[in-house]
């Protein structure tokens, strides 16, 4: 093997890692890393995927009344305890003047309502399959919502009130020395956070003709003294109100108005 000018070998000792030499003290300051410092670096975490807001949150919907409750008059009106009186077991409801019916009403948004809190991870309930049958009895709807150890539920109405009067109200359970005492205090909280979703996602004005700032506080009514989770009622508007009446057979509003219910419901659940 021939030898090498004594100018490439001095070149070969100032830039001795181009030409292969290692050199006695590893690589100089300034230098990168030899590829083999790198390769052992501990790999970058991946970042974990992130859960739905409301994973591992049970709700209970109650579409207030059934469509086929005119058909059975006889079921509905039986008489059931709800502990401050006796009360019919269920209703028809109220509807538009042109026979736009509560019971569609509530259907369509509950259904609308499970829809969006089932894809923001919750696990969903409600009280009745479809909006052909009678019942349940108020006492029923009530323990549906105990059975299932909800951490929330609501039962959604309109109102039928005399044309004049609008807007939407939130019921709130009264303590009545019963099982509903317990959880008076969370169903305050979450009437609130419903009622203020409600407002902002709906623009609908709070009630001009019962209760105060939108909330009604309620010791007569089954579905919420028989309950042992936090409950409230909404009472959307009023359907007997031309106006709201419009608005209630849109069904964009009501899909409005389930996105409302649901913030307000998650709003309760992440605080």
């Amino acid at each position: 093997m021939r030898a090498l000018p004594a100018s490439v070998l001095a070149v070969c000792g100032l830039i001795a890692s181009a030409c292969g030499g290692t050199g006695s003290g590893g690589a100089a300051a300034g230098q990168a890393a030899p590829a083999t410092a790198v390769q052992q670096q501990a790999p970058a975490k991946e970042a974990l995927p992130k859960g739905k807001p409301l994973d591992g949150k049970v709700v209970v919907i109650d579409p207030g009344h059934n469509g086929g409750n005119r058909r059975d008059p006889a079921a509905i009106n039986r008489k059931v305890n709800v502990l401050t009186k006796w009360k019919p077991c269920d209703t028809t409801g109220t509807a538009t003047n042109d026979g736009y019916s509560e019971a569609a009403f509530t259907w369509d948004v509950s259904t609308r309502l499970a829809k969006i809190l089932k894809s923001r991870g919750a696990t969903v309930e409600l009280t009745r399959s479809s909006n052909t049958g009678v019942g349940p009895c108020i006492t029923e709807r009530a323990a549906i919502g105990n059975k299932a150890e909800a951490d929330a539920a609501i039962s959604v109405h309109a109102d039928g009130s005399a044309p004049g009067n609008r807007g939407f109200h939130v019921i709130i359970p009264k303590k009545i020395n019963g099982p509903v005492d317990k959880v008076v205090g969370k169903s305050n909280k979450l009437g609130l956070a419903v009622r203020d979703a409600f407002a902002k996602g709906t623009g609908l004005p709070y009630s001009t003709y019962i209760g105060r700032d939108a909330l009604s506080h309620r010791n007569d009514l089954g579905g919420l003294n028989l309950s042992t989770v936090p409950k409230v009622f909404i009472e959307s508007g009023n359907m007997r109100n031309a106006v709201e009446a419009a608005k209630f057979r849109d069904p964009k509003f009501r899909q409005t108005i389930a996105v409302a219910l649901a913030n307000g419901l998650q709003h309760y659940l992440e605080a």
